[in-house]
Parts: C-alpha cells; structure tokens; sequence
C-alpha cells in the first residue's frame, strides 16, 4: 500500500500485532531506562530490522513502538487523571463533519460519523483528559505546568516524527500511536490498540520529580532573609557585600541541579536542610568564581550592573570572593559527609588550573589548536556541572558506577555549552574592520576561543595577530572562516550527542528525564541555528 508518509506502516492489522510483540519482548531484555534519544531509537531499529530481517522502509514505525514500549510501565504508572489522549483532526469524517476548531482544537459534536467522540467518551470514562488537536507543540504548556504528566498522542508518522524531538527534549512521559496510513483526511488507528494504551493502569504510582518546587524552592533560599539565616551575622564590609553579591541576580543552576539530583535519586518530597546547605555552599563557589573572572577579565558590568571590583575596587573583590569560598566550604563541611569537601576542592583545583591557562595565553597569544581549548574547558568550565551534579548524587548515597557516569556527562556537556558559547560570542564579539589601520587589534579580551582554534589549526605557522584579523564583520565571510565555524559546530553537535549518549545505563527514569531535560536547557539554542545567524 503506497502512502505519502516517510516511513511506511506494516500492514495488515496482525502484522502489526506480532511486531508490537516482538518490539516489546525485545526493549525488555535492554538494561535501559526511558528517556531514549532518537539515535537510540534509530539505532536499536536498525538493529532490530538486521536481527529479524525486517523490511527497511517501517523502520519509522518501529522508532515510534520501540519509544513506545520503553515507556510503558511509566506512562502505566501514571494515575489516568494525570493523562492527556491526542487525537488528530484527521480522524474526522471530512465530508459531514460539523465541529468547530479554536485555539485549543477541534470542538467534537459528539456525532457519531467517526471514531472520535467513541475514543473521547472513553477516555471520559477513565477521567482521562482528550483533545482533538495538531502536533504536541498544544501540550507541551499542560506537561510544564503539571495539568498531565503523560501523553498518549495519535498522528501520522511524519506528524510523530516532528513531534520526537518535543517529546524526548522535554522528557515527557509519552505513548505514540502511529496513523495505519497517511493522508490529511479521513484517516484510522487501531482503535483498540488507542483504548488499551489509554486505559492501562500499574499497581506501582508513579513518583515524578516537580521541577517547579525544587527551583522555586531553591530561588527562595537565597533572599536575604533565609541566607541570614544560614551565614553568619554581616558586620563587617565583606561580609556585607558577599551576601548582596550572593542574593543579587542568577539563574541558580547548579543548586537546582544538585537539589534535583537528590531527588530524583531518593524520591523524597521535601528537600532536607542539609541538602539546602550543600546546594548554597555551591552557589557560594559559582559567585566567588565570578567575582575574581570580572577583575582578571576587568569586566565592569555583570547581570546588567556593576561587578564587585568596579564598585568596590580591587582589594575588596579579592577579599570579598575568598570569604565566599570560606562560606562555601564552612556550609559543607556542616553536612556530615568529608568526600563533599573532597569532590569541591578538586573541582576548585581544576577550575583554577584551567582559568591559569586562559590567562597564561592572553598575557602571551600564540597560535594554538582545538586540544588546548577543549583541555581548558576541561577545567575551567566542566567542573561548574560536575560538582553539583556528583554532590547531589552523594548526598543521596550514588554507588560510585553512577558517579562515574554523572562525571562523563560532565565532561560532555560542559564542553558542548561552551562550544556553543564560542559560537555566540563570536558572532557577538565581532570588531569592524578599521580602513585606516588594518592591523587594529580586536577590541574585545583576546582569549582562546574554539572558532580561534580553528583557523589557527588550518595555518598552525600564521602569526596570531594575522589571525585575529578574520575576527571581522564582513557580509563575504571567506570559505576558511566558514569552514572553522562549521568544524565548531560539528564538534558541538559531537559533544551534545555524547552527553545523551553517556546516559544509556541510568537505571533511575527521574534521574535520566531530569538530564534530558537539563541537556535541552543547557543547549536550548542549537549550534546549527547559531551558524545560520551567522552566515
């Protein structure tokens, strides 16, 4: 049967059956918890197609099942009420159907001339909320703001197939059950397969993390009034301005980040003292770390206002991030857990090491290569996630395997939000070119960037300052800077499929969603949208 879609769907009704059968049996015996990226599902379907000499052109079908059956129990545990049915327009009678659509989709009359309203009663029936509605984009506010943790969506391959990525990003809890044939009319599902998707219920509930109580909660511990309450009394200029300095603007990431990683680890509800008191001392070092960057990058402004050494001066900034590392250190060392203090001060170490290199090199630019700029984000910007993360999973009693991974993720997705940062800032930091004074040096803080590292690379003998002259804003860009940027954003694109991959055999599913999701808020802005804006 030839169709529009991509991908074709195996006909007929019992072939299908076996195959859902195979695929469960199959994604049973994987030691692998959902979420499962798309090259997970695009890999395990080859591998399924190879082992079982099925026909290439269902592998589609079989990505949107295997994604299916991994997410079975989870979606199952799910109490009904917390559920959204999707169904498509498309399942409509076009010739005779009478329903009006407004923002929120297609406003059944209950008439009977198709299998919507049956499906919608049903689900009524289950205290399963229904909609009748295009694409997953509609739900992804009901998922954020906890109306329904899980989706049972019904499309056409191709709508799925855009609809992956939503899904997977977001971590959401999701069933997809694929149209029998394409066509934007008059369309059919497996009826059955929709009702026993819809109704399946587990003994186990499900324990899903609120990540809206856990940053919420997280922003409130650092208003003046509860930092009071966790640092000494400020009576003195240094103390005073430490805690401004702690309690002003940030996005709080890494006490978010360690705080949910306990909870999702335990399965707790309520966040416990010592686990505020950790994810502080993590802030503690974040804003020490921010204070000396300003005065070595001489930077006044920060969060849209002065740094701390521009309104206070050198000595106090100096002054003032060391107490801020001494906060961090006394906080830990109230948690009872002396490998804390260990996993913090080799990270301090490191942080050092690798913010040293930066400075060595802009004090002395010479040519330099992607290995020496991936060995300082190593550093410098890896142990910002890594210790939150493996703080959070020591707090809450991690054996050492998944310690271990959790580090790995570190290193992959640090590298790649910095690769992505060079990106950005390289289209941002551009100096026009000067007609009087073509060897004018950029105005901007010469530092070792990635894109830098790529031209340097392509002429390793080239003076840097000659190099530093493709740091232009030219319409007519030439082939080699498009060419390094290109190498940077594959690299990205490397790294980002490296930290998802790094997952794999992360048993708990709240854990694993919580890093998906971290993945899609850490790289939001994708490198491949960078280089367009770019080019």
């Amino acid at each position: 049967m030839e169709t529009t879609q991509k991908y074709t769907v195996p006909q007929p009704y019992e072939e299908r059956r076996r195959l859902r059968s195979l695929i469960h049996r199959f994604v049973s015996a994987l030691p692998w918890a959902p979420p499962l990226s798309v090259d997970d599902l695009s890999g395990l379907s080859d591998r399924l197609i190879r082992e079982h000499g099925l026909d290439a052109s269902i592998k589609g079908w079989l990505m949107v099942e295997i994604h299916n059956s991994a997410w079975h129990e989870t979606v199952a545990s799910i109490p009904r009420d917390k559920r959204l049915l999707l169904l498509p327009k498309c399942l409509s009678h076009s010739g005779q159907c009478e329903a009006e659509i407004d923002d929120l989709g297609l406003l059944c009359h209950r008439c009977r001339r198709c299998t919507i309203p049956d499906l919608q009663e049903y689900a009524d029936s289950l205290g399963t909320m229904s909609m009748v509605a295009e694409g997953f984009t509609s739900v992804i506010g009901l998922i954020e703001n906890r109306v329904v943790d899980a989706v049972i969506g019904v499309g056409c391959l191709d709508s799925l197939e855009k609809a992956f990525p939503l899904l997977i990003d977001h971590a959401v809890p999701g069933l997809a059950i694929p149209l029998n044939r394409a066509g934007c009319k008059d369309t059919e599902a497996d009826e059955e397969y929709v009702r026993q998707l819809t109704g399946m219920q587990s003994d186990t509930k499900a324990n899903l993390l609120d990540y809206d109580y856990v940053k919420s909660t997280v922003q409130g511990w650092f208003t003046p009034e509860n930092l009071a309450a966790l640092l000494p009394p400020a009576g003195d200029q240094t103390s005073v301005v430490a805690q401004e300095w702690l309690s002003g603007d940030g996005k709080r990431w890494r006490p978010y980040l360690l705080a949910s990683v306990y909870m999702a680890i335990t399965g707790e509800k309520e966040i416990p003292p010592e686990i505020q008191r950790a994810a502080v001392a993590v802030e503690c070092f974040h804003k020490a770390s921010l204070v000396h960057d300003d005065l070595q990058d001489r930077d006044a402004t920060r969060y849209g206002k002065q740094t701390v050494h521009a309104a206070h001066g050198d000595a106090v900034a100096i002054n003032v991030g060391d107490l801020l590392l001494g906060e961090g250190y006394r906080l830990l060392a109230t948690c009872g857990n002396m490998e804390l203090l260990q996993v913090a001060a080799e990270a301090h170490i490191a942080l050092c090491k690798g913010q040293g290199m930066e400075l060595e090199w802009s004090a002395r630019p010479q040519p330099f290569t992607l290995n020496f700029v991936l060995e300082i984000f190593r550093n410098k910007t890896v142990p910002a996630f890594d210790v939150a993360l493996t703080l959070g999973a020591i707090c809450a009693g991690a054996d050492a395997e998944l310690q271990t991974t959790l580090h790995r993720y570190s290193q992959a997705i640090g590298i790649a939000y910095q690769l992505q940062d060079d990106l950005e800032d390289f289209d941002t930091d551009q100096p026009q070119d000067d007609p009087k004074n073509p060897d004018t040096e950029p105005p901007q803080t010469i530092r070792p960037s990635a894109v830098l590292a790529a031209l340097c690379e392509q002429h390793p003998a080239e003076a840097i300052a000659q190099t530093l002259l493709r740091y232009r804003v030219n319409p007519a860009r030439d082939q080699e800077l498009n060419d390094a940027i290109e190498q940077v954003r594959q690299l990205t694109g490397q790294y980002h499929q490296e930290a998802l991959a790094t997952l794999h055999h992360i048993k708990h599913v709240e854990l694993k969603r919580l890093l998906f999701r971290v993945t899609r808020r850490i790289l939001k802005k994708q490198a491949v949208e960078t280089i367009k804006s770019l080019v």
